[in-house]
């Protein structure tokens, strides 16, 4: 067996059935532990995202607004996940995976909201004055056994900066080049120069220029992609009702069905649970303890306000961009249509056939422009949360220049080449990073429940106060 066989198997079992209970059991418990407040302050959630006061750092402190500390969170989340994972989700699962993806991403809000309020409550400032914190830095301060928190702190680090070269750049780099060559037919080099030069411009100048640039392209390519989704949607709107039939059905049918608009495809509910609940994890990283490095950046003057409006990501990335990817999908016809080759069409590949049954060609680019801006804004994103992870390691932030050059160099060699063993041993990466922060949610998961009980209180005299 190859080294790459041995990846590929490591890979399958670190993203298997037990690390997908772990995930979502994580954020059942803690749902319920917190009294379904997550859910219930949702609508309060969204409200104070649209505001104008997240646009401001006029409340508390930190190093950016709180709504850029959402759309640089949501830079890294929102991905080729939203338009390539759902596709593969609901052939291999079959269109009931959708549900299973809505069904984890509700039980994701509450971990995304623990793990980013934890993040701000046990932030600090390094010696640059920036923000600092993360998963590490709540294992460090936050754990009464110092070592053991030490150590899981240590190896969430680790582990994040390896995901930061491979899901979060190398990966990122190859869906651009191949989407910008497959389209417009650019040379992946002209594609790994571009994308070089842009991301060393943009990441130069820090989580500033970073969260400026995520807070205007991150709301715009969603935009745009959601509008050309819609348009879809509307373009096959007698098929929608029988589509979303499909969904439900293979969503909770104990044996495999199939039929309808789902041309060869048959799925039972095993199979559509185990694909949603994966891709719908791997698209929003709820659990995953990333997004709160970001978080911890935030200008507030409360952890659980802040846990609220970054809660949202997980939101805005499945519930609303996702759904609008799997619609398109079920209402077009296109599920199961196989290519020249006789295999089932899966991926970017079945988006671009979705969009192109009623926008024609020019669905196909829209779905190639969304892949690049998706893929690139995840690259900014990551180099956010690897850079903090990599100052947490070394105990000092001297060295930071240094990784956002070599993080934007290493994009060019993602542009250029295909690395099936990179993406195989940062996913394990990404999915071991998870490990140690569903440690912490859980220890800490007391600690969650009291401070949301606390600012309940605040929230409530808040509601009385803007009602008088």
């Amino acid at each position: 067996m190859s080294f790459g066989d041995i990846l590929k198997v490591a890979d399958d079992f670190v993203w298997g059935p037990v690390m997908l209970v772990l995930l979502v059991g994580t954020g059942i418990f803690l749902t319920v532990r917190l009294k379904f407040r997550t859910w219930r302050n949702l609508p309060y959630a969204i409200k104070s995202t649209l505001s104008r006061e997240a646009r401001t750092k006029t409340r508390g402190e930190g190093d950016v607004s709180p709504f850029a500390a959402l759309t640089t969170a949501l830079a890294a989340t929102i991905g080729t996940g939203n338009i390539v994972g759902v596709a593969t989700a609901m052939v291999s699962g079959g269109p009931g995976a959708l549900v299973w993806m809505w069904i984890s991403a509700c039980f994701g809000l509450t971990s995304k909201f623990s793990e980013c309020m934890l993040a701000i409550k046990y932030r600090e400032r390094n010696e640059n004055g920036e923000m600092s914190g993360g998963p590490m830095y709540t294992m460090k301060k936050a754990f009464k056994n110092k070592t053991f928190g030490a150590v899981l702190g240590w190896l969430f680090a680790l582990f994040a900066v390896i995901a930061s070269f491979g899901i979060g750049n190398l990966t990122q780099a190859n869906s651009i080049s191949k989407a910008m060559e497959a389209t417009f037919h650019v040379q992946p080099q002209v594609t790994g120069i571009v994308i070089t030069v842009l991301a060393l411009w943009i990441i130069v100048g820090g989580i500033q220029s970073i969260s400026k640039v995520s807070s205007v392209v991150v709301p715009c390519m969603a935009v745009f992609y959601m509008i050309g989704g819609i348009i879809v949607i509307i373009g096959n709107i007698e098929n929608l009702p029988a589509g979303l039939a499909m969904i439900f059905k293979m969503a909770f049918s104990p044996e495999a069905v199939g039929g309808g608009l789902c041309g060869t495809i048959t799925a039972s509910m095993m199979n559509a649970l185990r694909f949603g609940v994966a891709r719908g994890v791997f698209s929003n990283e709820a659990g995953m303890g990333s997004a709160a490095i970001t978080a911890a950046s935030a200008t507030t003057d409360h952890p659980v306000r802040q846990g609220y409006i970054n809660m949202t990501g997980t939101f805005w990335d499945t519930i609303v961009v996702c759904t609008i990817t799997g619609l398109c999908i079920a209402s077009s016809g296109v599920l199961g249509m196989t290519g020249a080759d006789g295999e089932l069409v899966e991926g970017s590949a079945l988006t671009i056939e979705a969009f192109k049954t009623t926008l024609g060609a020019g669905g196909g680019v829209i779905v190639s422009v969304g892949i690049a801006l998706f893929a690139f804004s995840t690259i900014l994103g990551w180099e956010y949360h690897g850079e903090k992870a990599f100052e947490y390691l070394l105990g000092t932030h001297k060295y930071n220049m240094v990784y956002r050059i070599f993080f934007s160099l290493v994009a060019y060699v993602g542009s250029t080449t295909a690395l099936q063993i990179v993406w195989n041993f940062s996913d394990i990466a990404n999915a071991l990073m998870a490990v140690p922060n569903l440690i912490c949610l859980l220890a800490l998961s007391g600690e969650i429940a009291k401070d949301v009980a606390d600012f309940q209180k605040i929230l409530e005299k808040e509601r009385r106060e803007n009602g008088k």
